[in-house]
């Protein structure tokens, strides 16, 4: 499995910030909220469930931070409404 790091406002999988393969972008405000506003997954991890691996990862990291998300993110919003168990982080 691909380790997924912790950048600027992102987790991704790759050699690099600069060298990624997939990622999930957010924005931190003063209010403890985690604006997620982009998912990427390159043609090379695509149906690897990737993308909800790192949406989970951001879920995990909101709760270890004692924050919440509020996802703008089309893939993010769907993916955590409509999962049960993540639903004790949305804003």
């Amino acid at each position: 499995m691909q380790e997924i790091k912790k950048g600027q406002g992102r987790f991704y999988v790759g050699e690099s910030e600069d060298n990624l393969k997939a990622e999930i972008t957010f924005v931190e405000s003063k209010n403890n909220v985690l604006t997620v506003d982009h998912t990427f997954v390159s043609e090379e991890l695509r149906g690897s469930g990737m993308a909800g691996k790192l949406v989970d990862k951001m879920v995990n990291f909101a709760r270890e931070e004692g924050k919440k998300i509020e996802p703008i993110c089309e893939y993010a919003k769907k993916k955590i409404e409509k999962t049960p168990e993540y639903q004790d982080v949305l804003v």
